[in-house]
């Protein structure tokens, strides 16, 4: 057992990292004994550091007065405590290595039966207590004796314990620190949860023993060849089966004339087995090249792209205590959205999870568990990554990310942690890194210079910005050497595209971007999954807490809600529009025919089957398959149109790539790519002189019957968290300081023509001349309501966009359906619209909300020709574009929705709130990035648009 100190003392503030543990290992599948000690433990919680102070880890100690805690799991999801969320800035004083005497301190106990047939006896091995997981520091004691202490969160550590076990009944009690000198370097945007939240094993060790591997496994791209060997402490036999390897030394170099690469497109895994003595463990291992080129990043010889995110660990209800199945849920869902890559933010995941990755596809950025953020606030003054005091915890940690995960071909790149300021210690980590596993890269962002990593790596950067970077023309590093060095690095976006609330938007145009320049390989969104919490209502409503609804002092607010998912894993309208930006295969026009392009890095499409279908408004008339010929990985091919029947409507040809087989997956059937081309123009619109007589005079009434409220020029837009983001500089500081959200109207004038009503307004915010001049020309067309708005700026509106501009009416909460003709099925926005298609649509005005952890903008249905809104009898509102609009319906108004926090806060009201508009403003990302592109911004400028309404047709819509 390595030496522990006499007197630990405060050792939850020592810096160094900790006492006690072996060294780090990789694990596998074992024959070995193994005994896991998860499940309820005895817990009770101290307000300091002290504990108890009253011998907990006797085992002659009573705790039958204690409570009880699942392990794995977080004690303030438990209700000892509560969560806290902050993004940068530490919930303590920034004292390091010293920690608050606030410390909560948890202490559990787990009694256990060592089985009768557990190895005993001096010759037998020895036996190691495994803990996968505990925040922040912890102190181990098995049968009253101490084993050591450590600190590094989301990593493994092993203590001898054979020694001390005895036959039968044996005591583990276990002290768990809240704060630590740890604390500092696990800044790492998330709730502040505590406990052991990963497994903890007995494991046996025989001997001779199998303790670490280190499996080398190469492709030769141009032979198809492959090696392997395999690096064990002491003399063991190898057997591939379907190699031909049985029994060999494992240290080879074996030759192998031709295997199957591993890559994220195809994870070809290769049984193996790994044997010394009376254990044997069971290995996948998967056959891969990584080479850095000409500044390009190549896997088995061919570029790679990621298409990627950023994975925390989350459950809303388990915190980082997630479970397999819930691993694989998200790796299914990254599959089925054409994710082909995750960055492991901000620290190694539960292995499972790599294993996992090994087995569907994915590749995988493997960060280390350190993050420094905290110190940017106070100048990176005492930063722990350029103390000399921090240096063995962070290699501690580096070292122990790379022994436990080291086999896992999944693993591409290494990273040494994320917003640390820079520091000897990282270029220490990457130097260690470069020396113990020279085939892998190393990353990390802080590092523009790059001067001790091997890519390129940046976050947020603005398209302008990723397109010169792309051209190798960016700005220069700080020295020649260095700027030298860096342009010949591939280049990748660590983090890119916040997905905060509604967006992100401009993803379509960063993957241009990736696509048109090879030394730009993609990136990863931020991030996967909103960290809420769930929360229920008295009256049975459900919503998500995040930041400040626990109380918190200090807190980053829905800072924590940013991902593709929703927290209970629904995917979010972000990840419906990622998943078609990058989607493997994209169908376009080309010329009179059209062009399928194959995106993958590797795969050909033989896997995939190719249907259309011709609709007309919406309806389908034919349909049929493409046959294609052999289409491999980054080339295309161009088709002639199918034959088709003449259509006398605006019409479409939608063409599907479909799975044509099962994969492990998804269905057959599962789409991985779409395209739409125009058949057949909608006519042209002509004015229809008014039939039966009608008269001007009658127009008023009439616009009375179809609306409970308006139309009436409106503006405003409940803000987005994109239009939140920048501060001071933001959208929404701009627009209110504006007045936007409270416009106020004033009629101008009232003309009665003799087939017209006329009405001209100003719209203006208060304290300002800004304002909108607005025409409103009613008249009559072959029974419908027309109405042409004319809007004209009056003053300088140049400072900043607008965020919508459209009519606001109202109709009667009896409006429950809406029908429509135009792009859906879900929302859509000026910049982030690929995921939707023109179709025929069909939904209840409840399920056209989205469910934004804050309440926010959301539900836009753009490019629409008609839509109708009934109730059960079919009564309602039909609206038609000349030629299109935009709509949203609402039980709530804007305001409602601005003011609202929480979705529980949304009530309800007697009207259905209908908007249709002419233009939104772009999405963005500036909660965390660059806002909308200028093509997607809303200026205020002269614009006309006409709608046409009339009461419903028959469902079909004709």
């Amino acid at each position: 057992m390595p030496a522990l100190p006499a007197d630990p003392g405060t050792y939850y503030e020592d810096p160094a990292p900790g006492a006690g543990a072996v060294a780090p290992r990789a694990v596998a599948p074992s024959t070995a004994p193994a005994l896991p000690l998860d499940g309820d433990w005895r817990f009770r919680l101290s307000p300091t550091a002290a504990g108890g102070g009253d011998g907990f880890e006797r085992p002659d100690y009573d705790d039958s007065g204690w409570g009880l805690l699942p392990v794995p799991g977080h004690w303030q999801l438990h209700g000892h405590g509560s969560p806290a969320y902050t993004n940068v800035r530490y919930p303590f004083p920034v004292d390091p290595p010293h920690v608050p005497d606030e410390n909560p301190t948890g202490e559990y106990r787990r009694v256990f039966d060592l089985p009768q047939d557990w190895p005993d006896g001096p010759d037998s091995g020895r036996t190691l207590l495994r803990f996968d997981g505990v925040d922040s520091c912890f102190r181990v004691w098995l049968n009253g004796t101490p084993l050591g202490h450590a600190t590094g969160s989301r990593l493994a550590h092993e203590f001898e314990a054979g020694a001390l076990l005895l036959p039968g009944r044996n005591t583990l009690a276990v002290r768990v620190h809240q704060w630590s000198a740890g604390s500092y370097l696990e800044d790492q945007d998330m709730w502040w949860l505590s406990g052991i939240f990963r497994g903890v094993t007995l494991l046996h060790r025989p001997e001779p023993a199998l303790d670490d591997f280190f499996v080398h496994a190469g492709y030769d791209h141009t032979t198809g060849a492959g090696t392997l060997a395999v690096d064990t402490a002491g003399p063991a036999r190898l057997s591939v089966p379907e190699l031909g390897l049985h029994q060999v030394d494992p240290a080879g170099p074996h030759l192998l004339p031709a295997v199957e690469p591993w890559s994220a497109e195809q994870p070809r895994l290769y049984a193996a087995t790994l044997s010394a003595g009376e254990e044997t463990l069971q290995l996948r291992i998967g056959f891969r090249s990584i080479a850095i080129e000409d500044g390009v990043l190549r896997v088995n010889g061919r570029r790679i792209l990621f298409r990627g995110v950023n994975r925390h660990e989350w459950h809303p209800e388990q915190g980082r205590a997630v479970d397999r199945a819930t691993m694989l849920a998200d790796v299914l869902l990254m599959k089925q959205h054409h994710i082909n890559a995750v960055r492991t933010s901000h620290y190694p995941p539960h292995a499972d999870f790599l294993d996992l990755c090994d087995e569907y596809g994915l590749w995988v950025v493997d960060e280390c568990d350190l993050e420094t953020h905290g110190f940017e606030p106070v100048g990176w003054r005492r930063n722990p990554a350029d103390d000399p005091r921090w240096l063995d915890a962070c290699l501690d940690r580096m070292r122990r990310t790379v022994e436990r995960d080291k086999n896992h071909p999944a693993v591409l790149l290494w990273s040494l942690g994320n917003e640390s300021g820079h520091g000897a210690n990282l270029e220490a980590m990457a130097a260690w890194c470069h020396d113990r596993d020279p085939e892998r890269p190393v990353h990390y962002e802080g590092d523009w210079d790059s001067r001790y990593v091997d890519v390129y790596s940046r976050m947020y950067a603005t398209h302008a910005e990723v397109e010169a970077i792309g051209r190798r023309a960016e700005d220069p590093a700080g020295t020649p050497e260095a700027d030298a060095h860096r342009r010949t690095l591939p280049f990748l976006l660590c983090e890119y595209a916040h997905a905060m609330g509604n967006g992100p938007g401009g993803l379509t145009e960063y993957q241009q971007l990736f696509e048109r320049y090879e030394r730009l390989q993609g990136g990863f969104v931020w991030e996967w999954i909103d960290h809420g919490i769930p929360r229920h209502g008295a009256d049975g409503s459900l919503d998500y807490a995040y930041g400040g609804d626990f109380g918190e002092p200090l807190h980053d607010g829905n800072f924590i809600a940013d991902g593709l998912l929703f927290p209970d894993r629904t995917p979010s309208p972000g990840l419906v529009e990622y998943a078609a930006v990058i989607a493997p295969v994209r169908i376009g026009a080309a010329g009179d025919g059209l062009r399928i392009s194959n995106l993958y890095d590797v795969s050909a499409l033989d896997h995939l089957e190719f249907r259309w279908v011709l609709e007309q408004e919406g309806l389908p008339v034919a349909e049929g398959r493409f046959d294609l010929p052999a289409v491999p990985a980054g080339t295309s091919v161009d088709l002639p149109l199918p034959e088709l029947p003449a259509t006398d409507g605006e019409s479409w040809l939608t063409v599907r790539a479909l799975l044509a087989e099962e994969r492990p997956w998804a269905p057959a059937g599962h789409e991985v790519g779409r395209g739409q081309l125009p058949i057949t123009p909608a006519a042209p619109r002509r004015a229809v002189a008014t039939a039966g007589g009608g008269s001007s005079e009658d127009l008023p009434a009439r616009i009375r019957a179809l609306f409970l409220d308006g139309p009436r020029l409106d503006v405003w837009r409940a803000p987005t968290d994109n239009d939140h983001g920048g501060g001071n500089r933001s959208l929404v500081h701009r627009w209110r300081a504006l007045g936007l959200d409270r416009m106020r109207h004033r009629t101008v004038s009232r003309t009665v023509g003799p087939s017209s009503l006329l009405v001209r307004t100003r719209v203006a915010p208060a304290a300002t001349d800004l304002a909108l001049l607005a025409d409103y020309r009613w008249s009559e067309e072959a029974g419908r309501l027309r109405l042409d708005l004319r809007v004209e700026p009056e003053g300088d509106w140049s400072g900043v966009p607008l965020p919508r501009l459209g009519l606001r009416l109202a109709l009667p909460a009896a409006v429950q359906r809406v029908d429509w003709f135009g792009l859906g099925p879900g929302e859509s926005y000026p910049d982030s619209s690929r995921a939707a298609g023109v179709g025929r649509f069909g939904s209840t005005v409840d399920a056209l909300q989205t469910p934004y952890v804050m309440p926010q903008e959301n539900g836009n249905r753009s490019g629409t020709r008609w839509a109708e809104f009934t109730g059960a009898d079919g009564a309602g509102l039909r609206v038609e574009g000349a030629p299109w609009f935009a709509f949203t319906a609402r039980r709530w108004t804007a305001e409602d929705l601005d003011a609202a926090r929480h979705t529980s806060e949304l009530t309800p009201g007697d009207r259905v709130v209908l908007t249709l508009d002419h233009g939104q403003q772009g999405l963005g990302t500036a909660s965390c990035g660059p806002g909308a592109l200028p093509q997607h911004q809303l200026t205020a400028a002269p614009v006309e648009f006409t709608l046409l309404f009339s009461t419903p047709r028959n469902r079909d819509g004709r």
